[in-house]
C-alpha cells in the first residue's frame, strides 16, 4: 500500500510525537533529522499513534469475531438445509443470530421473563424499572415504575394477569398486568430482596432476602404468613414445585437447601459449591430420564424418581442433584466465570445456562457434556429464560440488552 505525500507527512509527524511522549530523545532526533520534521508539531498529533493503534485492534478484534459468527451461520445454514423438517422440537436449541435485541434499560439487565400466554417479554433492571416488549415484533410496549432501587427478580402467576416484582427497596410489588397498575406493596423483609416466585396456587408467593430469610406471603392480605430460617448468608434465589409442597434456595452461605412449605422445615442441605451459589431450578419430569441416564441410575417411568434440582455457582460449575438422597449427581464444567443463570430445556433433553464469560451454554444432560456455546452479549449474560411452549430463549446482560433466541 502506497501513502500518499500528505498522509506519509502526517505519519511522520504521528511518530515523532510519540518518540517525544516515551522519551525517545536520541531517537527521534535521527527520526527528525531524516525525515525533515520541524521542531514544533500540531497538537493534533499528539497521541494520535496510539489512537490509531488502538482503532485498529479493536476492528482486528472485531473482524474476528465476525468471522466466528460467519463461520457459524454457514453451518447452521448448512445443517437446517440438510435438516429441514426432520428435527425433533425436543432437539431445538438457541441459534446465532438474535431474532433481535431490545434496548431502552439504562442500567445492567437482571432478570427477564416470558409471559405465560403473549408474546411478551418483561425485564427488570438495575435502572428502577420494569419494562415491557413483544418479543415477535421487537417493539416496546411500555415501563412500569414504582420502585426506587434495583430490580432484582419477577414472577408471573399461572394466566399472566398479575406480576410480582422485589427491589433492593425492600419491598415486593404486585403488579395488575391487565391495567399495568401497582395494587399491592408487601413490606417485611429488612434488607434488599433478592427473589420472588409465585406459588401454584396462585395466592401466595415466596421471597428471599439479603436479611437471610425466606419468607410466605398471603396476596389477599398482603402479610407473611411464614419465615424460613437457616441460611447464614444472603438468600440469592428460591424458586418453589410445581406442585407447591417443596421450596429450593440457595445463597452466599455456598448451600442449596430445600424446605418444605407444610412445616417451614429444611428437609435438605446440599453442600458441594465452593463459592456463591447464584441460581437454582428444578428438573422438569420430561428431564428424569436423562438425568438418570447421566448418573447411572436405573430409570424405570414408573417408578418414583427424583425431584431433581440443579445449581449454578460462581465456581463456574453446574450442580444436578438428588433431592431425595442429597446426592451431587454429576457436575457440568466449562463455563470461565461465575454462573448466573440456569434453566431446563421444557423438553427435558437439555440444560441452558448463563455466565459473566458472555455466553449462553446448551448442555446436554444424558452426555453431561456443553452441546453449544453461544457467544451471546458483549458483557457478563446476568439472566435467561426459556418459553415453556414456543421455541424461544431470552438473556439479559449487563449490557444493559434483551436478546431474543429463536431454537430451531
Amino acid at each position: 500500500m502506497v501513502l500518499t505525500a500528505m498522509q506519509k507527512n502526517e505519519l511522520n509527524m504521528a511518530i515523532s510525537e510519540y518518540l517525544k511522549t516515551n522519551g525517545y530523545v536520541n531517537t527521534l532526533e535521527m527520526f527528525k533529522e531524516e525525515a525533515c520534521i520541524p521542531e514544533e508539531n500540531d497538537k493534533k498529533f499528539v497521541g494520535l499513534l496510539e489512537r490509531k493503534w488502538t482503532t485498529v485492534m479493536r476492528l482486528q478484534k472485531k473482524i474476528q469475531d465476525l468471522e466466528v459468527k460467519n463461520q457459524e451461520l454457514q453451518r447452521e445454514t448448512r445443517d437446517n438445509f440438510v435438516h429441514q423438517g426432520k428435527k425433533d422440537p425436543s432437539e431445538w436449541i438457541p441459534r446465532l443470530p438474535p431474532r433481535c435485541s431490545l434496548s431502552g434499560h439504562r442500567s445492567p439487565i437482571t432478570r427477564i421473563i416470558f409471559h405465560p400466554i403473549y408474546t411478551i417479554v418483561v425485564s427488570a433492571s438495575e435502572d428502577s424499572t420494569i419494562k415491557i416488549w413483544d418479543y415477535e415484533t421487537g417493539d416496546f410496549e411500555r415501563t412500569l415504575k414504582g420502585h426506587t432501587a434495583i430490580v432484582q427478580d419477577l414472577s408471573f402467576d399461572a394466566n399472566g394477569k398479575l406480576l410480582a416484582s422485589c427491589s433492593a427497596d425492600l419491598t415486593i410489588k404486585i403488579w395488575d398486568f391487565v391495567e399495568y397498575e401497582c395494587i399491592k406493596t408487601l413490606k417485611g423483609h429488612d434488607h434488599n430482596v433478592s427473589s420472588v416466585a409465585f406459588m401454584n396456587d396462585g395466592d401466595h408467593i415466596i421471597s428471599g432476602s439479603r436479611d437471610k430469610t425466606i419468607r410466605l406471603w398471603e396476596l389477599t392480605t398482603g402479610y407473611c404468613i411464614k419465615t424460613f430460617e437457616g441460611h447464614s448468608e444472603w438468600v440469592r434465589m428460591v424458586r418453589p414445585t410445581l406442585d407447591g409442597n417443596f421450596i429450593a434456595s440457595c445463597s452466599n452461605d455456598q448451600t442449596v437447601r430445600v424446605w418444605s412449605v407444610a412445616s417451614g422445615e429444611c428437609t435438605a442441605e446440599l453442600r458441594e459449591h465452593d463459592h456463591v451459589v447464584e441460581c437454582v431450578g428444578w428438573a422438569p419430569p420430561e428431564s428424569y430420564q436423562n438425568i438418570c441416564g447421566a448418573a447411572g441410575i436405573e430409570y424405570r417411568k414408573n417408578d418414583k424418581a427424583g425431584p431433581f434440582l440443579v445449581s449454578g455457582s460462581r465456581d463456574k460449575t453446574l450442580r444436578v442433584w438428588d433431592v431425595g438422597t442429597g446426592q451431587c449427581l454429576f457436575t457440568l464444567i466449562g463455563h470461565d466465570n461465575w454462573v448466573r443463570g440456569v434453566q431446563f430445556h421444557p423438553r427435558g433433553k437439555f440444560l441452558l445456562s448463563t455466565s459473566d464469560d458472555k455466553t449462553l451454554r446448551v448442555w446436554d444432560i444424558s452426555n453431561r457434556r456443553c452441546h453449544k456455546t453461544i457467544a451471546a452479549h458483549e458483557h457478563f449474560v446476568t439472566t435467561l429464560d426459556v418459553h415453556k411452549t414456543a421455541p424461544f430463549v431470552i438473556t439479559g446482560s449487563v449490557d444493559m440488552l434483551v436478546k431474543v433466541w429463536e431454537c430451531r
